[in-house]
């Protein structure tokens, strides 16, 4: 195989790399890292590589697999406040947790490499609750699951790309499976379209920039919840998310610039920007799970790298 034939055969599944390399470490910024060094090892190793054995794909994914187990060794997971700890009162002191590494988001913009629609993948399996509760897995719990029931590799070659047996394969996803049952993510839920769901967050940015609480509270569930890494607090519940953003208004002001944005495989959101001084300041970064209902969770991010991964600029002009 030339140079050229090899790079024209494995350029294809870069997307779908990043999107697995995401979903085993949780977070963009890692998955992008990890796959250049994916495209680098199979680049060093071409010549070893034997079609006879095994598809092109197959590779790809033991090798990924192999620079995301290495890159876990000693690491927690990268769960969400509400993965952790209890729900706390809306109206309490923040309470930062130290030297924490928090799930984080992934812009669409990653995904779709010249595919506007995203179909080379999941799109379900990137849902920040999905990707929140493989956070609660170990490693190998986590590429099991993935390979087999997001990806649909065969027990044999999901063993093959682990590098290990089909009976350890077998069980590693069996306590994977009871392990998402134990909390609550055993299923992922079906969502409203994709318009749905952007008519859905355009409401409540209207709603927002007027500082409109009451119109707020009528587009979320009764069980809302609001979570604000990397801040512990969260809270649950219609009224307690009123009470939160009536001391929002009244703490920030209600001068906002709203920008919007889509993440984890069309998941809706804004970036928040706060009037000071005579300009917009970048503020947060929010990204909603809609279901028919209404808006079931609203996730606040205020971390730089988050910021620049989603390519947002710190300040806006007035």
């Amino acid at each position: 195989m030339t140079e050229a034939d090899f790079d024209r055969r494995i350029e294809p599944f870069r997307t779908e790399l990043l999107a697995y390399c995401y979903r085993m470490l949780g977070s963009a910024h890692d998955a992008e890292d990890l796959v250049q060094d994916t495209y680098l090892r199979a680049w060093r190793a071409r010549e070893q590589y034997d079609e006879t054995r095994s598809s092109v794909r197959t590779w790809l994914y033991r090798i990924a697999t192999n620079v995301c187990l290495t890159a876990l060794q000693g690491r927690g997971g990268r769960p969400l406040p509400s993965g952790l700890v209890d729900a706390a009162d809306p109206l309490g002191p923040f309470v930062r947790r130290e030297h924490a590494t928090w799930l984080q988001p992934v812009p669409d913009s990653l995904l779709h490499n010249g595919d506007p629609a995203g179909t080379v993948i999941d799109r379900s399996s990137l849902r920040l609750a999905f990707a929140s509760a493989l956070q609660h897995l170990s490693a190998r719990q986590r590429g099991a699951l993935i390979l087999r029931e997001v990806l649909g590799f065969s027990a044999a070659e999901t063993a093959e790309i682990l590098g290990t047996t089909v009976v350890s394969v077998n069980s590693s996803l069996q306590r994977a499976r009871a392990r998402l049952k134990e909390i609550g993510a055993g299923e992922r839920s079906s969502e409203p379209s994709t318009a749905e769901q952007r008519a859905w967050v355009e409401r409540y940015m209207t709603a927002f920039a007027r500082a409109d609480v009451e119109a707020l509270k009528r587009l979320l569930t009764e069980d809302v919840v609001m979570e604000m890494p990397p801040m512990l607090n969260w809270f649950s519940g219609r009224g307690n998310y009123g009470l939160f953003m009536e001391w929002v208004f009244e703490a920030a002001g209600k001068d906002w610039l709203l920008e919007p944005v889509t993440a984890n495989g069309g998941q809706p959101g804004f970036a928040a920007y706060q009037r000071i001084d005579g300009h917009y300041q970048l503020h947060t970064l929010q990204i909603f799970t809609v279901t028919t209902e209404g808006i079931s969770r609203n996730s606040v991010f205020q971390d730089p790298e988050i910021f620049a991964t989603f390519g947002l600029v710190t300040r806006r002009d007035a």
